[in-house]
């Protein structure tokens, strides 16, 4: 069974960059790894994969030594369990809104004693090749990401609640969705509530990372990174876009 290597980056004092996949792309999950990104968010929340697209997108992952993580659609124990069994390193879950959705999930994402996950073969244990059940079992327990989604206001006034759950690995806090629930107050201020968002985490020794980045907005990105944020989040879709503008005005098409 692999090495997490988001989880592994981010133990060893390094921020680990991702790129987000809104699609059924192999190919882009190849290339970032080719690239050296640490992983990259399957987004199934948004997004048309089937869990059969999702498990070949993890093969390209293993194959280019890139941590594939899903943002799931919802937060049910059998969501958790189909990802997970596709050989996903972690979940990202939107929505996440109090202590006790968070706690739920993580003991739904680990097996015994951290949890209840359902018990299977397949490939996310190496199809019974990754050594005991109990063994197996231990290694998953320790290497998955369980990272929970900060998007609206009834989730920051819930915070110290989702800090205190045991198996919260890391929170994912974003702009779109947390800018909706406060009521569209302009930019400057939700970013204020992210960056409040972020001290907190840190200070409760639990890992943050940040979405909702702009490909344009390096210096927003420096100034997280700045501040204690272990992993950021980018739009593959969106950086495409950037390198084909760019490359039409270098060329000097009309």
């Amino acid at each position: 069974m692999r090495i997490n290597k988001l989880k592994q980056t981010i133990i060893d004092g390094n921020v680990g960059f991702g790129g987000i996949i809104s699609g059924n792309s192999p190919e882009i999950v190849e290339l970032l790894g080719a690239i050296g990104y640490d992983f990259v968010m399957i987004d199934c929340e948004h997004g048309p994969m089937d869990v059969g697209q999702v498990e070949n997108m993890v093969r390209a992952a293993e194959a280019f030594n890139i941590t594939p993580l899903a943002r799931i659609p919802d937060h049910s124990d059998t969501t958790v369990l189909r990802f997970l069994d596709r050989g996903i390193q972690g979940i990202i879950v939107p929505h996440v809104n109090t202590g006790e959705q968070a706690e739920s999930i993580a003991r739904a994402a680990r097996y015994y004693p951290e949890g209840h996950r359902g018990v299977g073969g397949g490939r996310s244990t190496d199809y019974g090749m990754g050594g005991s059940r109990e063994e197996s079992a231990q290694w998953i327990n320790s290497s998955i990401m369980v990272i929970p989604m900060i998007e609206e206001v009834e989730a920051i006034e819930n915070l110290d609640d989702i800090l205190a759950v045991k198996g919260i690995d890391m929170l994912h806090v974003v702009s779109g969705d947390l800018s909706q629930s406060m009521g569209y107050p302009g930019q400057d201020v939700v970013w204020k509530a992210m960056d409040d968002v972020v001290k907190r985490t840190r200070e409760s020794g639990k890992f943050v990372s940040v979405g909702g980045n702009s490909p344009t907005g390096t210096k927003r990105v420096a100034n997280l990174i700045n501040q204690g944020v272990n992993a950021i989040t980018i739009g593959t879709l969106g950086l495409l876009s950037l390198a084909a503008q760019r490359f039409r005005e270098e060329v000097g098409a009309q």
